[in-house]
C-alpha cells in the first residue's frame, strides 16, 4: 500500500491587525429638521440624515412602493410625490432629493 503524503500545514506567522473601529462622520449624525412634505413621511422631529433615509425605507417597504420589476426604483404615492417631485425615482436619487427637504 502506498501512503499519501500530506501537504505541510500552512501557518500564518502573524494575524492580521484588528480593524479600527469606524467613527461616524459628524455631518451624518447632525440632527436635521424635515420640512412639511418630508415630515408627513418621517415625522417632524429633528433626525440625523441616516435615520431619515432609514425611515423612508421603512415607509417604502410598509406601503409596497418598490417597483415590482426593478427593485431599485421607487414608485411615489401622494406623500412621496411631494418629496420627490416625480412619480418614480431610483434609490440612488432618493438621498439627493431628501437633501432638498431638510434644514
Amino acid at each position: 500500500m502506498a501512503t499519501a503524503k500530506k501537504a505541510p500545514a500552512k501557518t500564518t506567522a502573524a494575524k492580521a491587525p484588528a480593524a479600527k473601529k469606524r467613527t461616524p462622520n459628524a455631518a451624518f449624525m447632525k440632527p436635521l429638521t424635515p420640512d412639511a412634505a418630508l415630515a408627513a413621511v418621517v415625522g417632524a422631529a429633528p433626525l440625523p440624515r441616516t435615520e431619515i433615509v432609514s425611515k423612508m425605507w421603512v415607509y417604502i417597504k410598509k406601503h409596497n412602493l418598490q417597483d415590482a420589476t426593478n427593485k431599485r426604483n421607487i414608485n411615489a404615492d401622494d406623500k412621496l410625490l411631494a418629496v420627490f417631485g416625480k412619480p418614480q425615482v431610483t434609490m440612488f436619487e432618493m438621498a439627493g432629493l431628501i437633501g432638498k427637504h431638510v434644514k
